[in-house]
């Protein structure tokens, strides 16, 4: 059919207070380093501990996305703190049965609140208030499963001339 090769990467919103934890993990860190130098070294551990603390919720809390569309085959990646990639989903097109935008007619009975059909939800949006984001409804390895994406035009164009009964703009 179509041969189409194309990545789009979505960079997640921090949530509100995640600046202000990893500065009191940060503080705490040096706070028990000071204390182990000063006055005991049994504080030194719990030190150590809390900077370890940061660096992993630094990279934890810092998250992208990257859809890579080839072909009939869409691969949805994370990656973490910026240098940590784990792929999360390899799903092929021809399984998929809509890609709409949220509250789109089609995707009414998978909805939260209200829908009549429930299915396991994967988020890869961005949570920016003015960016539209879709839902995609696919089976993955013999279930079905309800994605929720930030796809650009040039995606959905690709997506709707492979499938043009299927995606809705």
């Amino acid at each position: 059919m179509y041969n189409a090769g194309m990545v789009q990467q979505v960079k997640r919103k921090e949530k509100a207070m995640t600046g202000v934890l990893k500065k009191v993990i940060l503080l705490f860190a040096v706070l028990f380093v000071v204390m182990g130098i000063t006055i005991s070294q049994g504080f030194m551990l719990s030190g150590f501990l809390a900077a370890g603390l940061y660096f992993v919720y630094d990279a934890l809390s810092r998250k992208e996305y990257e859809y890579v569309l080839d072909g009939d085959r869409l691969q949805i990646s994370v990656i973490f703190g910026g240098r940590y990639r784990r792929e999360m989903h390899v799903l092929d097109l021809k399984d998929m049965e809509v890609v709409a935008p949220s509250r789109h007619e089609k995707v009414a009975d998978y909805l939260k609140e209200g829908g009549s059909v429930k299915l396991p939800k994967y988020d890869y949006t961005s949570y920016e208030e003015n960016v539209p984001y879709y839902t995609m409804i696919v089976m993955e390895d013999r279930r079905k499963i309800k994605i929720l994406m930030d796809l650009n035009e040039e995606m959905l164009g690709f997506m709707k001339r492979m499938y043009p009964d299927r995606v809705f703009l």
